[in-house]
């Protein structure tokens, strides 16, 4: 920077010149603030720059290591432990509905096994049950609602 009373006669006002900052004394002071805050801003992108290298090189160590790749192998081996647990759940509950499937049936065939049998013996005396009653095919939806 250069601070001068006589200014070079093609620059009426500050400016800069083969890399040189021209100034008179009343603009020394605006001048200073201005490159003070440039040398501030500049730093603050150098410092931002900084060891970008050692971080992306680390990172891709890191990347390419063994560490993460145990890393990604424990995630996957605790899915598919989930996977396999819920599978085996879904095989229990699905045999368990089954076998209760096969007790319900059971005791509605003898229930209607034993209602049958009764209903031969005495007749007429025994009331029918809805239920255990074959649909007249003659009747209409509305008429059996």
């Amino acid at each position: 920077m250069l601070v001068t009373e006589a200014m070079p006669q093609d620059m009426d006002r500050m400016g800069m010149r083969e890399g040189i900052w021209i100034c008179t004394f009343d603009e020394f002071k605006g001048l200073c603030q201005v490159l003070r805050q440039s040398i501030v801003l500049i730093n603050d992108a150098t410092a931002s720059q900084e060891n970008k290298g050692d971080k992306m090189e680390m990172l891709y160590s890191f990347l390419t290591g063994n560490e993460f790749r145990l890393q990604v192998e424990g995630i996957v081996e605790g899915f598919t432990q989930m996977q396999t647990d819920l599978e085996s759940e879904k095989r229990a509950i699905q045999s368990a509905w089954k076998k209760r499937e096969k007790q319900i049936e059971k005791v509605l065939n003898n229930t209607i096994h034993m209602h049958s049998s009764i209903k031969g013996i005495a007749g007429a005396a025994i009331q029918s049950v809805p239920l255990l009653e074959l649909e007249d095919p003659n009747k209409s939806d509305t008429e059996n609602e």
